[in-house]
């Protein structure tokens, strides 16, 4: 776990940044799949596999990206220690 970690916070911000905010507002037009699928789970109207597969798709990096962020602003980052 602790090599995971190290490997995880030598990444840098923008390898996350960019794919992150680009898979998590894909499609553009007319409204983004994230925000549709995080509707439709707050409404109990996730239900078919290939929207369950939708959410897990454009959220898993603006996870990460969140993941990452946190660690930087608590100090846990131990990319510069």
């Amino acid at each position: 776990m602790k090599r995971f970690l190290t490997w995880f916070d030598a990444l840098p911000l923008g390898v996350i940044l960019i794919p992150a905010l680009f898979l998590g507002l894909a499609p553009f037009v007319p409204e983004p799949h994230l925000v549709e699928k995080i509707r439709m789970l707050a409404n109990g109207d996730l239900n078919k596999p290939i929207d369950i597969f939708d959410l897990i798709m454009h959220g898993a990096l603006p996870l990460v990206l969140v993941l990452k962020l946190l660690r930087e602003w608590m100090g846990l980052s131990t990319a510069d220690k």
